[in-house]
């Protein structure tokens, strides 16, 4: 379905404090520009959604955002300024990401993969065991903890990735294409769990293929063949994708 347009004004975020700030970003693998100047801030304490369709380079994006990529050219501030790249332990610690595809562990139980990402992180044995405990109730998999990984269904290895990316209770959290090829209730309750993120004072930055998701933002961008084409807050007149009412 066609897009209507998008408000083009950046103004309105959450925060006047910006979390996330790139200016003239571009990507290139070889001689193709896969992001193509960038330009986006996200305010402290909201969920901002980036939709666009498959190929239009929000994974580079999320990955040049988390420092798994070098900008080839511009500029990109995560965290009052500092650049991905050059995270340390410490500055990692304060970011989560949720990778699109499934990357942990088949053959661990699902409680054994998220101990072992917790360790990752730094968190200590006995405040480990409850964080571990807390994510997993959080995300609904307590009661499936003692599972392999990979018997578990599609949603809830989707659901076990979500909680390797908070249970180290991050700041700022990417999250890619959560909700792709889920049924409409899994997809509800992802965003249900979002929202409960954002109350706790967290930062959300959300990927996805379906505009009617950006009725569930607090503000949108539009990236089409690697550029932000339009931004704006989806409960605006003239802000609203044509599909967003499906």
């Amino acid at each position: 379905m066609p897009w209507e347009p998008l408000a083009t004004s950046w103004a309105g975020g959450s925060s006047s404090v910006a979390v996330v700030e790139t200016n003239n970003l571009v990507r290139r693998f070889g001689g193709e520009e896969i992001l193509k100047g960038v330009d986006l801030r996200v305010g402290e304490g909201e969920i901002f959604g980036l939709i666009g369709p498959s190929g239009a380079g929000k994974s580079t994006l999320l990955r040049t955002l988390t420092g798994y990529l070098s900008p080839s050219e511009g500029e990109v501030e995560v965290l009052l300024g500092l650049p991905p790249v050059a995270f340390g332990p410490k500055e990692k610690r304060r970011v989560g990401y949720m990778p699109q595809g499934f990357v942990l562990y088949d053959q661990l139980s699902v409680r054994q993969n998220l101990n072992f990402v917790a360790g990752l992180y730094g968190l200590r044995f006995g405040g480990r065991r409850r964080r571990v405990r807390e994510t997993l109730e959080f995300v609904e998999l307590w009661e499936h903890r003692r599972k392999a990984a990979g018997d578990v269904s599609g949603g809830m290895q989707r659901r076990l990735q979500l909680a390797a990316a908070i249970v180290h209770e991050p700041e700022l959290l990417f999250v890619d294409e959560p909700t792709a090829n889920l049924d409409p209730i899994l997809r509800r309750r992802f965003w249900e769990e979002f929202r409960s993120l954002r109350e706790g004072g967290r930062t959300l930055f959300v990927t996805t293929q379906y505009v009617g998701e950006a009725e569930l933002c607090d503000r949108v961008g539009l990236l089409v063949d690697g550029k932000i084409v339009a931004a704006g807050t989806p409960r605006s007149s003239g802000a609203r994708p044509s599909a967003a009412r499906r």
